[in-house]
């Protein structure tokens, strides 16, 4: 290999690092909403069905959003604002649905007691995932130098999209085999090390629970983060400029706590913007099936 493709490569890689060092916090994100997505189904499934949800979210990063992304930023960049407040009010809708299934109201569906198909699941999954590394690519790409060159931005987006998506599912792999490992604990001849499996598997249940809740906040921060920023740019600055607003307020508190708050007022915001998409698209939905039933009456 030639000093001058070393060169070249070794551009790339602290390219990547950089880029990938500010899509942190939806990498997170992305981790906790996913294992939501693996709960009930067989132990033996766990695996192959995170497995199928990764080659997903490497379909969704090379195939669709980088291509995408590329030729929108090239030829049309005034679109992507739209496309992400797109995404990001899909993401503020699930975390509502998700919100509203903690207060006992379900989403009206004929299949809800019908055991979980791990096709609906896979397919429920790589469509969150695509939003979130929608997100993800998006701030790298942002990241990168503009006169980087076509050839070296696709590179480097390509190891971007490579390595979080290992980080991602590696982790939720991880996640959904702890009550695994904790079960092999529990035959060692070791009797501190059979406690410990003994609490591992205990305490699954509410990890999981935990998991669950970080996740749905997870949507509704993303979802109502991508949206009042993108909304800034293009249509209503309003959103805006409350949470700067707000956040001016406690800025000698420090970048923690301003942090927490305009994470917290997104959230807010997510979970408003959800709410409301939730009665539109139920309203619709009974609408719909009213029609359907007087048609079929007659």
């Amino acid at each position: 290999m030639s000093v001058g493709l070393l060169a070249v490569v070794d551009d790339i890689l602290t390219a990547a690092i950089k880029a990938s060092a500010k899509t942190a916090g939806v990498v997170i994100d992305d981790a906790a909403v996913t294992p939501q997505y693996v709960q009930g189904i067989t132990p033996a499934r766990e695996l192959p069905v995170v497995w199928k949800i990764a080659l997903g979210s490497l379909v969704n990063k090379f195939v669709i959003i980088i291509p995408i992304a590329l030729l929108l930023t090239a030829f049309a960049p005034w679109v992507l604002p739209f496309l992400l407040i797109l995404g990001g009010g899909f993401l503020c809708f699930e975390g509502a649905e998700k919100v509203l299934e903690w207060f006992g109201a379900h989403h009206e569906d004929a299949d809800d007691d019908a055991p979980r198909d791990e096709k609906k699941l896979v397919f429920g999954a790589v469509r969150t995932d695509l939003i979130l590394s929608t997100e993800i690519m998006l701030i790298a790409l942002s990241s990168l130098d503009p006169d980087f060159g076509i050839w070296m931005t696709l590179g480097a987006l390509l190891i971007i999209g490579l390595a979080m998506t290992a980080l991602v599912y590696g982790a939720v792999a991880l996640l959904v085999k702890i009550d695994d490992i904790g079960l092999r604990l529990m035959k060692s001849d070791t009797r501190r090390i059979r406690r410990f499996g003994v609490r591992v598997v205990a305490s699954m249940p509410a990890v999981f629970r935990v998991i669950s809740i970080v996740g749905t906040v997870a949507m509704l921060w993303v979802g109502g983060h991508l949206v009042v920023g993108n909304l800034a740019e293009t249509l209503w600055d309003g959103p805006e400029h409350l949470v700067h607003a707000v956040t001016h307020l406690v800025e000698a508190a420090g970048p923690v706590v301003v942090w927490i708050i305009e994470t917290a007022l997104s959230a807010v915001f997510g979970l408003v913007l959800g709410l409301v998409i939730v009665a539109v698209v139920t309203g619709i939905s009974r609408v719909t099936r009213r029609g359907a039933r007087a048609d079929a009456a007659h």
